[in-house]
């Protein structure tokens, strides 16, 4: 049954002192089995509320301001009426709980031993939802507005297991998924429109990725480092691009002999994805002798330090580099040295266990300023030149 009217409503709430602004959507009426008329109606709360008994100025400009843009909206949704796209159906809107919706999503895209940004997304979209809206959000009140809301939590408000902010390349990743579940809604008939449309993605800001040459790495293996099992496994790191948090929970158990060479099979630390990488000779070589199915493989590494920053900083110094290396460096020179000799860029992405390619893509920004400054920079002007 299609909508007739919108009538901008306001419901007090309480002792709270505040009044809360909806919509009401008239939709006709209907004769009931006993002859009585029943009149149709929907709802839209819009989360905007108005000061019961305004006394300051700014109180009353609050008023203005709230009503202006409550209007605003209900212009908005009589446009919409009128345009056929007010983009739910009305026999399903009222059962379709978006976060009901998105979890049943995320289930099948996610497994147990792989379950991605899908999961990682519902428990932060949860958190925004219960926030600021009803556990019981419908699809209807997914809007412009709400879209834009959750890319602001995700970069100013949510936080990872450890406490720490989200990194640009986490945000753009979940925001992505929940992109993702409005198309699918679309194409479910759930939705008619995207209301997502004109809120641009999250931006992966790039920072400065220290890694090494060949001829660094070639330097860095010669020399000696007063800690043999941190250059071990750095050059590992450098060989395989595994995160000092995967190299040092590795274990024989997860080392699996593969054909003529060697393959890991672990989850990453961070992710929790399953990764399966088959490893060079030389790789396996830096691991030392097997051990039990349980030991860890770098053993004599109990967790990374301030220590172990300055040993692998003073290593590299003996093998004349002086760049600001990190253990992460070694996993920028795997991917860096991967590029340079031919791998592809979604190959490079399965190596390294990312789950969206904008982030190897960073990569291969490196890559291209490289070959910019090796045709500019590299070589010697021509003395004497006569055009």
């Amino acid at each position: 049954m299609d909508v007739s009217s919108v009538h901008l409503r306001k419901r007090k709430q309480g002792k709270s002192g505040r009044i809360s602004l909806y919509l009401e959507f008239y939709k006709g009426a209907v004769t009931q089995p006993d002859g009585k008329a029943k009149v149709l109606r929907d709802y839209e709360y819009l989360n905007l509320y108005l000061d019961d008994k305004p006394r300051t100025a700014a109180e009353k400009e609050h008023n203005k301001n709230i009503l202006e843009l409550a209007k605003s909206i209900k212009a908005k949704r009589e446009l919409e009426i009128k345009n056929g796209q007010y983009g739910f159906d009305a026999g399903v809107k009222d059962k379709a709980l978006f976060l009901t919706y998105f979890k049943a999503e995320a289930e099948k895209k996610a497994t147990p031993d792989d379950p991605g940004n899908w999961t990682s997304t519902l428990k932060h979209l949860t958190g925004f939802v219960e926030k600021l809206y009803s556990s019981r959000i419908t699809f209807r009140e997914i809007d412009k507005a709400f879209c834009e809301g959750f890319k602001d939590y995700l970069r100013d408000e949510a936080t990872t297991r450890t406490g720490k902010g989200l990194s640009s390349a986490s945000q753009g990743a979940y925001y992505g998924k929940f992109k993702a579940c409005l198309n699918k809604a679309i194409k479910d008939g759930i939705l008619s429109v995207d209301p997502a449309k004109g809120v641009a993605r999250p931006k992966i800001i790039s920072h400065k990725r220290e890694y090494l040459t060949f001829d660094e790495l070639q330097a860095i293996a010669k020399a000696e480092c007063r800690n043999p099992t941190l250059k071990r496994m750095f050059l590992f790191s450098c060989l395989t691009g595994l995160r000092f948090s995967d190299c040092h929970k590795l274990t024989w158990g997860e080392v699996q002999r593969q054909g003529e060479g060697w393959r890991v099979v672990f989850h990453q630390q961070k992710t929790k994805g399953l990764q399966y990488l088959d490893i060079s000779k030389q790789a396996r070589e830096l691991m030392g002798e097997s051990g039990a199915p349980d030991d860890r493989v770098f053993f004599a590494i109990s967790a990374y330090s301030a220590y172990l920053s300055i040993v692998l900083r003073e290593w590299a110094l003996k093998a004349g580099i002086t760049k600001h290396l990190t253990f992460h460096s070694g996993r920028h020179t795997f991917a860096v040295l991967q590029l340079e000799n031919g791998t592809d860029i979604y190959t490079l992405s399965r190596l390294l266990g990312h789950r969206e390619i904008e982030v190897t893509a960073i990569y291969a920004d490196i890559l291209d300023k490289t070959r910019r400054e090796a045709m500019t920079a590299r070589i010697p002007e021509l003395s004497g030149l006569n055009i």
